[in-house]
C-alpha cells in the first residue's frame, strides 16, 4: 500500500468515474484501474462496484476513505513543512473567499498581490462561509476571506477591514433625498441572499429582523439582488464595496443611521505551516484597503 493509491482511491470516490480520476491524478485510465486492482487484492476486499453506468464505493470502502483522507492530508503536510522552511512564499496559495466579497475584492487586490508576492499563486475558491471553513479543515484551502468569525480554537483569524452597510434604493423609493435611513426603515421591503449567506443573517440583524417580511425573493447572488431592487422589487442592504455594481444599476445609495458594518477577515488554521504566506498576503490586502476603511470609518 503506497501513497500513490491511496490518492487514486480517494479520486475515483469523488468522482465516480475511473476516466475523470485518472485524468484528475493525470495518469492513464489502465495505470490507475490496475493500481486500483492491486490495492485491492492487498487489502483483501472489494473497494468499488463497478458497472457500465456508474462507480459505487462498497461499504468498507466508505469506511477506509476516511483513513485514507488522514493519510493523505499529514503527507501533504510534512511536504508543506519542509517546502515552508525552503520559502514560504514561493508555491501556491488556495484561497477561499465568500460570493458577497470575490468579485468586488478580487479585482482590487490581485494586482497588488502580483506585484508584492510576484512567487506566489494565489488560487481563489468562491463558497459560502461554512463550505469555506469545512474546505479549509479539511486542508482542501490553505486560508479564506470571510466576514464572521468561526467557532473552534483550530482556526484564527486577522482583521483585513472594515466593510460599512449601506441602504440600496430603486430611484423612485420614498425614502429617497434622505441624508441617512435608520436600518429599522428597511425592514418592511428589505430583500436577503438565500440561507447560508452570512451577508442574509447581517443584514436581517441590522433591520431588526427575525426573518424576512419583503417579497418572496431569496437570491443566490448579491448581483441579483442588486438588479431586483434597481427593478423596484424592493430594498435591501450592500456592503461598501459593491457600491459601484450598485450605482451602475441604477440604484440609490443613501448611508445608514447607526453606520453598521461588517469586519472582513482572513482566516487559517493554527497550526498551518506557510504563517508567513498567510500573514503576508492579508498585508497586501490590508494596505490596498486601507483607505477604504478610513473613509468607511470618518462616514460613521
Amino acid at each position: 500500500m503506497n501513497l500513490r493509491d491511496l490518492r487514486y482511491m480517494l479520486a475515483v470516490a469523488e468522482h465516480r468515474h475511473f476516466g475523470r480520476a485518472a485524468e484528475a491524478c493525470r495518469v492513464s485510465q489502465p495505470t490507475l484501474s490496475v493500481q486500483l486492482r492491486k490495492l485491492e487484492e492487498e487489502l483483501g476486499t472489494v473497494l468499488f462496484e463497478r458497472s457500465s453506468k456508474q462507480v459505487v464505493p462498497t461499504p468498507v470502502c466508505e469506511l477506509l476513505l476516511a483513513h485514507a483522507r488522514v493519510a493523505v492530508a499529514e503527507t501533504d503536510a510534512m511536504a508543506a513543512v519542509a517546502r515552508a522552511a525552503m520559502d514560504p512564499l514561493r508555491g501556491s496559495m488556495r484561497i477561499g473567499i465568500i460570493p458577497t466579497l470575490g468579485p468586488y475584492l478580487l479585482p482590487l487586490v490581485f494586482g497588488p498581490l502580483r506585484e508584492s508576492l510576484p512567487d506566489l499563486e494565489i488560487e481563489p475558491w468562491e463558497d459560502v462561509t461554512a463550505a469555506l471553513v469545512d474546505r479549509l479543515r479539511a486542508h482542501e484551502l490553505d486560508a479564506a476571506i470571510l466576514a464572521t468569525e468561526p467557532d473552534g480554537a483550530d482556526i484564527v483569524t486577522a482583521p483585513l477591514f472594515t466593510e460599512p452597510f449601506i441602504a440600496a434604493l430603486p430611484p423612485d423609493h420614498a425614502l429617497c433625498g434622505r441624508a441617512r435611513i435608520s436600518e429599522e426603515e428597511l425592514a418592511p421591503d428589505v430583500l436577503v441572499l438565500a440561507d447560508g449567506h452570512c451577508l442574509r443573517d447581517q443584514a436581517l440583524a441590522a433591520c431588526g429582523l427575525a426573518g424576512p417580511r419583503g417579497g418572496s425573493l431569496r437570491a443566490s447572488s448579491l448581483a441579483t439582488l442588486i438588479n431586483m431592487v434597481a427593478a423596484g422589487y424592493g430594498t435591501t442592504l450592500i456592503p461598501g464595496l459593491a457600491a459601484g455594481a450598485a450605482q451602475d444599476a441604477g440604484i440609490t445609495l443613501v448611508p445608514l443611521r447607526r453606520g453598521v458594518s461588517r469586519t472582513v477577515r482572513i482566516a487559517r488554521r493554527a497550526a498551518f505551516p506557510r504563517r508567513a504566506a498567510v500573514d503576508a498576503v492579508a498585508r497586501v490586502i490590508a494596505e490596498r484597503l486601507k483607505t477604504f476603511s478610513s473613509a468607511a470609518e470618518t462616514a460613521a
